[in-house]
């Protein structure tokens, strides 16, 4: 199937739920080549994915992940699509760890890598977390201490088969945008930073369809994180309805910052980084991981508001 898709995609033309399932399930089941799903991803970038393509492909995504149901009375994930390219430090990972501090859970998603210079797997495994548990292992993980790591190597063993062709290809895909939406604890609520804010009512969209209760999806002045460098656009599904607006860092007291003041670096220096914040450092790095925490805490519905 994926090679009879192809050549509509570079024409442009969407697919139909059941030849986006095919699609994908041919690559998680290792009947593409690494030749066709580069094809594959790279036309669909082009083209622009759709709500009905990219549900079906997270459908699928799903199905071949190992699920776990940990006990807890909140949780929440705060895994966003990276691809933004802006070098900017693991701010979605420091803000879990402020999460699981006011007493809600966190399945944080994630990976090692692909189109920057330091994933939340990376990043982790300088902090010394052993990013390699076992699934079981991670759901006592966040029933006891509240946050758990989720590394997507282990939770989606069949996105094995297009490893090599993303790190070679080095450019967001369609994987980027699947990532948030395929939690393997089955997290309802979610704050997802989007590379592209064209992307953010898709997203939602997207997990409305897949039974999520409250997301805030956010894209900062073309940053996968809420800002402080400007206005962020955010879009936001609550009792099943989206709405769109805008947030400003000087709503909340913080100062306006250059992106060079929240740049980050190699997993050394980006632990460095998240390990001075939570030490109570003061500054801008401080107040874009305060902000992205207080929007997944409204997901979580124990707050009325940012503020």
């Amino acid at each position: 199937m994926i090679q009879e898709v192809i050549p509509k995609l570079v024409q442009k033309q969407n697919l139909i739920q059941n030849e986006a399932e095919q699609a994908i399930n041919d690559i998680m089941e290792g009947k593409a080549t690494d030749a066709q799903i580069a094809a594959f991803l790279v036309a669909l970038r082009l083209k622009g994915e759709t709500i009905d393509e990219i549900t079906a492909c997270a459908k699928i995504m799903r199905q071949k992940a190992y699920m776990i149901n940990p006990e807890v009375k909140f949780l929440v994930d705060t895994c966003g699509t990276g691809g933004d390219n802006s070098n900017t430090f693991n701010i979605s990972t420091a803000a879990a760890f402020v999460v699981s501090g006011a007493r809600v859970s966190v399945a944080k998603h994630g990976n090692k890598s692909v189109s920057s210079k330091c994933g939340s797997a990376d990043v982790l495994k300088e902090l010394g977390v052993n990013i390699e548990l076992q699934p079981k292992q991670v759901e006592k993980c966040i029933e006891k201490t509240g946050v758990g790591f989720m590394f997507a190597p282990i939770f989606h063993p069949a996105m094995k088969y297009a490893l090599n062709v993303r790190k070679e290809i080095g450019v967001r895909t369609i994987f980027n945008i699947l990532g948030p939406l395929t939690n393997p604890a089955h997290a309802k609520s979610q704050l997802i930073g989007v590379f592209d804010e064209d992307l953010l009512e898709i997203i939602v969209k997207v997990l409305e369809n897949l039974g999520s209760k409250h997301v805030i999806a956010v894209n900062g002045k073309g940053i996968d994180e809420i800002t402080i460098c400007g206005k962020t656009k955010v879009c936001e599904l609550k009792n099943n309805n989206i709405d769109a607006y805008y947030i400003n860092p000087e709503d909340f007291g913080f100062k306006l910052s250059s992106l060079s003041e929240i740049a980050g670096g190699s997993p050394q220096e980006n632990a460095k980084i998240i390990i001075y914040i939570l030490n109570g450092a003061n500054g801008p790095r401080r107040d874009i991981v305060l902000l992205n925490a207080a929007a997944a805490l409204l997901t979580a519905d124990i707050v009325k508001n940012y503020k």
